[in-house]
């Protein structure tokens, strides 16, 4: 329940006397903007607060400490892009902006950066290609993400099947822990985390608390590691203490805990070397009956990148063409338009079901071209086999782009574009391994068919990844009453199937109340106390991860678009 306008204006108040120097704003224009993210939920804050410095935010967490005990309803949600899918970035309390001024590139070699949670990926990636260097996780929104997303989230994207997810390039993280104290966290060995332990402060109890938490159930948290490529679910404790190696890393924890633990303020990033070469060879699938033994032929072929997308996205692309010239400009688009021309001899012989997408890398064009035609030629024998109706190579990075266009902004299409109906993303992340797709995707397509959800269908296939986007008129109560039971039989088909309910979008309001069912009720119990122990009071971003529930969720769901 949120608070009164006079706590509200309490807060104000004591922020101005600490010396908070960043923007307080509770106007109604902003509270509606911020009460929304890309999700389909509705959540109406009473205070955005855009910090200038992390003395601004260690004044502003101080703050909300020293009040929560009579104001329990005040609490902090980070925000950057708000392009969150799961309801993570909106709160009934608090929102804190970074974009605004944590915004800074600091660093960029040809191996590392350092850069603050409120810049742009998009501006990012000029940075380090100027550098011949790449973060290779971005997500399909890399246009609209930012760094912080990306850290909270763990995101991965198109690249995950060669390098893996953003957890595996953070190297050191700045926190503001719960206690309003900004510190460094990066990994430790048995001696320095020693004296991290015997610090007499809330730092050193963390510490204490998290090894003492994780030793004590040490083979149950390994145990409940998602066998997948990918996962964004839960606390990532698994990877936090290496008994071998005697490692520490508590940036772990952080990195996909959604903002839950605490605000992260400085990242510091390994990158790797950019391939100048690239290329991509092209499905176009009638049918999709074969579809998980055709992921398997693929990737046995070893791709940096397997991709997909559906029919209802390659003609929501063509019909809404002059969105991509508002986008592009004038001369890119004229390309996009020109590269199309070829496919649409192609549309001659039929709409594909699904348009896969198979990039290579190489250290020259020859050894692409090499792995494009190898995979082809295996392709060519199997054809009538699995209903493929063309295939399109394309051997330069430049050539695909008209592809990746198409399958970037699939999920802004379906946002901005198509009034009728609106994007649901309840089902939106899905990942199975894929040996066991050939099984999974049928049982799957039937779910989708027994409640009559129009959806697309993209996704990263060489993890199986899929993200499938219903379009619902959720203001008709006969539609909202789909979500429970369409996402409890998708759930439980992900999980007969030893998935993760998310690959990469995170809990949020909408997977939160399902981690019991993917992990157990002891494992659970283990979550909410690492929870406690990073944020005793409960300060930042409630009702996510571990502390979510179902009927706060589903009574946040918009009924009006």
């Amino acid at each position: 329940m949120a608070g009164t306008k006079t706590d509200i204006d309490t807060i104000k108040e004591k922020l101005r006397q600490v010396g908070f120097r960043g923007d307080i704003d509770d106007s109604a224009t902003s509270l509606d903007f911020y009460s929304h993210d890309a999700s389909l939920f509705e959540v109406r804050p009473q205070l955005i607060v855009a910090p200038k410095t992390s003395k601004d935010l260690e004044e502003l967490v101080g703050v909300v400490a020293a009040n929560k005990a009579v104001m329990p309803h005040l609490s902090l949600t980070a925000r950057s892009g708000g392009t969150d899918m799961s309801g993570g970035a909106i709160n009934e309390s608090i929102i804190v902006d970074f974009t605004k001024y944590f915004n800074k590139i600091e660093k960029v070699t040809t191996t590392q950066a350092q850069v603050q949670p409120g810049v742009y990926y998009r501006d990012f990636e000029k940075e380090t290609l100027k550098k011949h260097a790449l973060m290779p996780t971005y997500p399909a929104s890399r246009d609209l993400c930012t760094i912080g997303g990306m850290v909270n989230n763990n995101s991965g994207g198109e690249k995950s099947l060669e390098y893996g997810k953003t957890i595996d390039f953070v190297t050191e993280l700045r926190v503001v822990f719960a206690d309003g104290i900004e510190r460094t966290v990066k990994p430790l060995n048995r001696p320095e985390l020693a004296r991290k332990m015997a610090q007499k402060d809330f730092e050193g109890k963390v510490y204490r608390d998290l090894l003492q938490l994780i030793e004590a159930n040490y083979d149950k948290i390994k145990k409940a590691k998602p066998n997948v490529s990918k996962n964004s679910t839960g606390y990532n404790l698994w990877d936090v203490w290496d008994r071998e190696t005697g490692t520490f890393d508590l940036t772990k924890l952080i990195l996909g805990a959604q903002g839950t633990l605490g605000f992260t303020t400085d990242v510091h990033f390994r990158l790797v070397p950019h391939r100048e070469h690239s290329g991509l060879l092209v499905i176009f699938l009638k049918d999709l009956d074969r579809l998980g033994e055709l992921i398997n032929v693929v990737l046995s072929h070893k791709p940096a990148t397997f991709e997909s997308f559906d029919d209802a996205t390659l003609l929501l692309s063509i019909k809404f063409m002059p969105y991509f010239l508002k986008m592009l400009g004038v001369k890119a688009f004229l390309k996009l338009v020109i590269g199309l021309i070829p496919d649409a001899f192609q549309l001659l012989h039929g709409i594909p079901k699904l348009v896969l997408m198979v990039e290579f890398n190489g250290e020259s064009a020859d050894e692409v071209r090499s792995k494009i035609k190898a995979l082809h030629k295996d392709l060519g024998a199997r054809r009538a086999y699995y209903e493929i109706n063309g295939v399109e190579e394309t051997d330069t990075e430049m050539k695909s782009e008209k592809f990746w266009i198409m399958r970037r902004q699939s999920f802004n299409l379906l946002r901005h574009k198509v009034h009728d109906k609106h994007t649901a993303p309840f089902i939106d992340d899905l990942i199975v391994n894929p040996p066991y797709l050939v099984d999974f995707l049928p049982r799957l397509r039937r779910i989708i068919h027994k409640y009559k959800l129009f959806a697309t269908v993209a996704g990263h296939m060489g993890d199986g990844n899929f993200h499938i986007i219903p379009l619902m008129k959720l203001e008709d109560p006969k539609e909202r009453a789909k979500l429970l039971p369409a996402m409890k039989e998708v759930n439980e088909l992900v999980l007969k199937y030893k998935g993760s309910l998310s690959g990469e979008h995170n809990d949020g309001l909408i997977r939160g109340p399902w981690l019991k069912e993917m992990y157990g009720p002891s494992m659970l119990k283990i979550f909410k106390e690492a929870k406690h122990i990073m944020d005793p009071d409960d300060i930042f971003n409630p009702h996510k991860k571990a502390d979510a529930d179902w009927d706060y969720s589903f009574s946040h769901i918009r009924d009006h678009f």
